[in-house]
């Protein structure tokens, strides 16, 4: 499972922005919000290729980070964030 940076920014109970500012802060991310170590972080964060056809422009292209699961406690670890706590499985309840 991957996680946009809105997502996993909701999952840590923050801001699209607070996240990508903490990211940048400690040099995970480039000024285009792609992975700064694309080959070494592969295992957390990968670069996701877009396009789409516009009329009057053309092909365009975008690229955007996706978070792996992987990458979820790797990020905690990095940014020093606190995992939020595991819901409690109820589905073997009678």
């Amino acid at each position: 499972m991957e996680r946009s940076l809105d997502k996993a920014a909701k999952y840590f109970g923050l801001t699209r922005p607070k996240l990508i500012a903490l990211m940048r802060d400690k040099g995970l991310l480039t000024d285009r919000n792609l992975p700064a170590f694309p080959v070494r972080d592969r295992e957390y964060l990968r670069i996701k290729n877009g396009n789409w056809y516009h009329e009057k422009a053309g092909m365009q292209y975008s690229q955007s980070t996706k978070v792996r699961q992987a990458g979820m406690p790797w990020l905690a670890s990095q940014l020093g964030l606190e995992l939020p706590a595991i819901p409690a499985d109820n589905r073997d309840v009678a």
